[in-house]
């Protein structure tokens, strides 16, 4: 979808009459009236950009922004995967020293929200279902916990800036920080998850204890808890690097990548080549090194999905039909009240968020998130950044 997008605009670029100035945030002047191509003088300087160069900067400077998102995302899937090389979420489980369920609910939606904040909450979420499996071998009573820790993950995930792709996108795009996403997001992120499960503690398939059979499981690495609370450490790590450095997020997460996988080498103990990498001894110890192994198991589908989906979403912003559809959104939609900007007459309306909170629960919510990027442009913590913020992870549970 992405090639076709740029394919088509490439191919009717002379007969489009305006273009998004992303640098600006606002339409191009005059784009009509430029040449197909540059218009150089007689020494062969370009005078005048035509639209073709204008298409080419645009494509470098969206692919530069996406490839931001996908470097980021690349470094903590590797994290979490060495992680589980490791099997350190598996210390995880020795936090569950109760047989009441109404107990074991609690630990369950507080480890999700939690977890999901540093970690994506759909890794969060498989991963403590992984271990609610070997705790509660009621499948009936299993769904009832699985579909709180999912609530809970996803309350988990809107409150941090690495905890979910969304909200990564409106960190890295700079629309939100993260002093004041965690400051605006975290009670009601935590409200989020209290009050289902709170409720949920007084249903009938949360009363009584477990019946728990002690299971003598394959010894786990000694080295499961250390590399667990190191993988986490290293991503919380990223946040605090960009607001002393000011680097871009993705820099800091390769910095935490690196002293992961150093520490992962030297725990696993593997040893190979780097010259003599054609010898079936260093083939047989590269594929026990820990990131060789944690390399060949990141979800590239994912990464893929994700540059389709953020290239194609750019194109629509370039020809300037997300900026015109967010101008008839806004004189369309009526305010509801509930607006926190002056006067209640600027600004968007919350009424536009709670519809693209319903257009999430039906198709992917990646893709909206996109378009509000590319929509909007509202100044950094802007009230409506944060309102999509959680509202994108609230809605999608529905």
């Amino acid at each position: 979808m992405m090639a076709i997008c740029w394919a088509l605009i490439a191919l009717g670029l002379d007969g489009f009459t305006q273009w998004f100035d992303s640098a600006n945030h606002s339409l191009m002047e005059n784009f009509g009236g430029l040449s197909l191509n540059d218009v150089l003088d007689e020494s062969g300087h370009v005078v005048t950009s035509g639209k073709m160069s204008l298409m080419e900067n645009t494509l470098l400077h969206h692919l530069g922004k996406t490839c931001e998102i996908l470097v980021f995302l690349l470094g903590a899937m590797t994290i979490v995967e060495i992680i589980d090389y490791f099997d350190g979420f598996s210390t995880i489980k020795d936090f569950i020293k109760t047989k009441k369920k109404s107990k074991i609910l609690w630990i369950f939606a507080i480890l999700a929200f939690i977890l999901s904040a540093i970690i994506d909450n759909l890794t969060a979420t498989i991963v403590l279902i992984s271990i609610l499996q070997k705790i509660v071998k009621d499948r009936s009573v299993r769904i009832w916990y699985a579909g709180l820790i999912i609530i809970a993950a996803n309350a988990g995930g809107a409150w941090s800036p690495i905890g979910d792709v969304t909200t990564t996108m409106l960190w890295i795009g700079k629309k939100v920080s993260t002093g004041h996403l965690v400051g605006y997001l975290l009670l009601p992120s935590f409200l989020c998850m209290a009050v289902p499960t709170f409720i949920a503690s007084f249903l009938p398939a949360f009363r009584g204890d477990l019946d728990v059979e002690e299971v003598v499981e394959k010894p786990k690495s000694k080295f499961s808890g250390k590399m667990l609370y190191l993988g986490l450490g290293a991503i919380v790590f990223v946040p605090i690097f960009k607001m002393v450095t000011h680097l871009p997020p993705y820099v800091g997460m390769m910095l935490s990548l690196a002293v992961v996988a150093i520490f992962a080498e030297i725990y696993s103990n593997a040893k190979f080549s780097m010259t003599d990498h054609d010898s079936e001894e260093s083939e047989a110890a590269a594929h026990h090194s820990p990131v060789h192994h944690s390399l060949s198991k990141i979800e590239l589908p994912s990464i893929l999905f994700f540059l389709g989906i953020l290239m194609a979403v750019a194109a629509l912003e370039s020809l300037g039909i997300l900026f015109n559809f967010a101008g008839s959104l806004q004189d369309s939609m009526p305010m509801l009240g509930t607006e926190i900007h002056p006067g209640g007459h600027e600004g968007v309306s919350d009424l536009v968020v709670l519809l693209l909170g319903v257009g999430s629960a039906v198709i992917d919510n990646v893709p909206l998130v996109a378009a509000s990027l590319g929509m909007f442009h509202e100044p950094m913590d802007n009230e409506l950044w944060h309102f999509i913020a959680i509202q994108q992870e609230q809605v999608v549970v529905c």
